[in-house]
């Protein structure tokens, strides 16, 4: 990964993969930021989708039964947490990211879902933990295209690495403004 490690407007990119089993999504994202202490999460995941979706909403609901988790789980119309809140917002800039992205000629748009699978179990844990733990932290979801070479004959839109590690890096750059604008 390009930016792994690489110190970027004076803020160090760490970059963390959460492995797709449904009972340890939570407790890794809530390891992963008491041990990081992050001024900001970007959770990517991808999708078939024509550009970059920068995702709005997280849903307290896990549903998938056309295919399973890697452990085999299969939730029907599950709660993610039982108590709390139907949905959380993203915090990243999302209308700047959009402004900046299309700005670069990167098809971006912004979704008012992450679906009911793992992405959106990643971003809602994530949420709700910034939010029970009152972080002031800048967080959401971006789903990215498949490359190329994983939809060949599959009649799905796809996008570069190049031009997807382009757009990631302009929305790391866009957060970091946003970060560094807020603190003045």
């Amino acid at each position: 990964m390009e930016y792994e490690n690489k110190e970027v407007h004076d803020y160090l990119i760490e970059v963390s993969e959460i492995p797709l089993r449904y009972t340890e999504i939570r407790g890794t994202i809530e390891q992963l930021i008491k041990q990081e202490q992050p001024k900001a999460v970007i959770s990517t995941g991808q999708s078939p989708s024509y550009g970059i979706s920068l995702e709005r909403v997280a849903i307290n609901i896990a549903d998938l039964r056309k295919s399973a988790y890697n452990c085999g789980t299969t939730p029907n119309n599950e709660i993610l947490v039982k108590g709390a809140p139907d949905g959380y917002f993203t915090t990243l800039p999302i209308q700047q990211i959009k402004k900046e992205l299309e700005e670069n000629k990167i098809p971006v748009n912004i979704s008012n879902t992450a679906g009911t699978f793992g992405c959106n179990q990643i971003f809602f844990y994530l949420m709700h933990f910034i939010s029970m733990e009152n972080l002031n932290i800048q967080a959401g979801f971006v789903h990215v295209p498949s490359l190329p070479e994983q939809v060949i004959g599959k009649n799905l839109p796809s996008m570069t690495l190049e031009l997807t590690t382009k757009a990631l890096g302009i929305i790391i750059d866009t957060t970091i403004k946003s970060i560094e604008t807020s603190e003045k």
